[in-house]
């Protein structure tokens, strides 16, 4: 966070444009890494009249360009990624000696918090947006694009949402924009098409395509993982398999209808016949990286905090156990997660034979191999109350020990 870092040099943003073309140039001026970050922040403390952050000409979704061009529109979504920001570079400031801003960052998130309940709300979901002229975008009043996706998903993952709305929020999102039966998950719905809402170019995507209603990969993974923090992890895995492309090349007809590689992620995939379940944009690396943090973090349950690797694993109904193979630097541990008996709440863990009394194992680079088992507690809970979620993994049993 000393690092020093050079700023660049350019002219400012006219109040009419949205970007300009141009190569900057290197600043003789720097400031710590740490400094940057608090001015990154301050900027982004920016609200409009509902004391949510302003949204600009997009804020994720590049394509809403035109929800607050006039300097007034706010994003419900950029108000709980903000509080998570806030949250977590509160810990640094703290652990940097900094209270004044800290407590700052706290307060703020605690502001914007209330905020958020006290104007983001639908009556089931939580809303997208505010346009400048104060007209709210992703309610039930909006002929197009009542639902979005990504401010349900991340009023869970930032921790920001209020815990029933969240679950209602969620259930929103499996009911109205989880397509089973085309296993996808749509960004939105209904895609903007004919009405007079004009949130930006996104409306130049055929209805169903791409953001527009269409499955936005990178958002239906927040949605898996939402999920499974919420303790649902029938769901979660559900979810998973609807958008993992392997799961679109197991036969013919599904790679004739998917069209692209089923071994990378596709940033896309479409929602509109006749072209209904065709990917597109392969290779997408934004996506894949969240994947994999979804299948690791999120389902398989394992946490780095710097040399320290935790397990909270969230076990599929059909497996027993699983084993990863993980490289820290030179070093391998061959680590065994194995469920624990029915009845048994007790977790436990061994490594090289040895029992360990804390919840993580201390990685140690010394170029030798260890062996690890570690002994979870079975979380299976469906958070919005259905029978049975598991049907999509039950038609594909995974034999008792998966390897990975």
């Amino acid at each position: 966070m000393d690092e020093p870092v050079h700023f660049i040099e350019g002219r400012p943003i006219k109040a009419d444009e949205d970007s300009y073309y141009d190569l900057p140039v290197r600043s003789e001026a720097a400031a710590s890494l740490y400094d940057h970050c608090v001015r990154a922040i301050v900027w982004g403390l920016r609200f409009g009249e509902h004391g949510l952050p302003l949204m600009g000409s997009g804020d994720w979704n590049d394509g809403m360009n035109l929800v607050g061009q006039h300097g007034k529109g706010e994003s419900v979504w950029l108000g709980f990624f903000l509080y998570d920001v806030l949250m977590r570079f509160a810990e640094i400031a703290r652990m940097r000696g900094d209270d004044t801003f800290s407590e700052r960052c706290r307060s703020e998130a605690a502001q914007l918090q209330q905020n958020i309940e006290q104007n983001g709300w639908d009556g089931e979901w939580y809303r997208r947006a505010y346009f400048d002229d104060g007209a709210p975008l992703g309610s039930t009043i909006n002929i197009e694009c009542q639902i979005d996706s990504i401010p349900q998903s991340w009023s869970v993952l930032s921790g920001a949402g209020d815990a029933k709305r969240s679950r209602s929020a969620m259930k929103s999102v499996d009911d109205r924009l989880v397509r089973r039966d085309k296993q996808l998950i749509q960004l939105l719905d209904p895609p903007f098409d004919k009405s007079t809402l004009d949130p930006g170019y996104i409306k130049g995507y055929v209805p169903g395509v791409r953001e527009n209603g269409g499955q936005y990969t990178h958002a239906a993974v927040w949605a898996a993982m939402a999920f499974a923090d919420l303790g649902d992890s029938e769901r979660a895995w559900e979810l998973f398999h609807l958008i993992n492309p392997v799961s679109h090349g197991g036969s013919p007809q599904t790679i004739a209808t998917y069209k692209v590689e089923p071994y990378v992620v596709a940033a896309d995939v479409y929602a509109v016949s006749p072209h209904t379940g065709r990917g597109g944009w392969t290779w997408y690396t934004g996506s894949a990286g969240w994947m994999y943090r979804l299948i690791m973090e999120s389902l398989l349950g394992l946490r780095l905090e710097v040399d320290k690797l935790y397990f909270d694993p969230r076990f599929p109904s059909t497996w027993n156990a699983f084993k990863v193979h993980y490289r820290y630097r030179e070093t391998v541990y061959h680590i065994l997660v194995q469920r624990s008996p029915k009845g048994n709440a007790e977790a436990s863990m061994l490594l090289d034979g040895v029992v360990q009394r804390e919840t993580y194992i201390l990685l140690v680079d010394d170029h030798k191999e260890h062996d690890v088992e570690v002994r979870a507690r079975l979380r299976v809970t469906d958070a919005l109350g259905a029978a049975s979620l598991a049907t999509a993994i039950e038609r594909r049993p995974f034999g008792k020990t998966v390897e990975i």
